[in-house]
């Protein structure tokens, strides 16, 4: 069971060599710093960190995505086009979904 957790933060710690995923960290960094400096409630924090969640795993699964097409070949293949977009879609839409989130929490603490 440890090794399993040794190899989760390895995992996370890989995550930090893409840059995609790097941007993330940061980004999510910035949320949480944004969410203290606006003291949210719990439910407000709640959310923030389910969108942090879903964000950083759509690209890292993205990330991996891409690198296992990438290992099938290295010519131009409309398949693996095509995989690489879907996957690509999949963080653009939790990235979609974090950001009305934030637009909500954020007009209830401007206005």
């Amino acid at each position: 069971m440890k090794n399993k957790f040794a190899c989760a933060f390895n995992g996370l710690a890989e995550g930090w060599k893409h840059r995609s995923v790097r941007i993330q960290y940061i980004l999510a960094l910035l949320a949480v710093t944004a969410g203290m400096i606006m003291r949210l409630s719990l439910l407000e924090w709640a959310i923030v960190i389910v969108c942090i969640g879903c964000v950083v795993t759509a690209e890292m699964l993205n990330t991996c995505v891409e690198k296992i097409c990438d290992m099938y070949t290295e010519k131009k293949d409309e398949r693996v086009r095509v995989i690489k977009d879907i996957a690509a879609g999949a963080v653009l839409a939790s990235s979609l979904c974090a950001l009305g989130a934030a637009i909500m929490i954020l007009i209830r603490h401007i206005v």
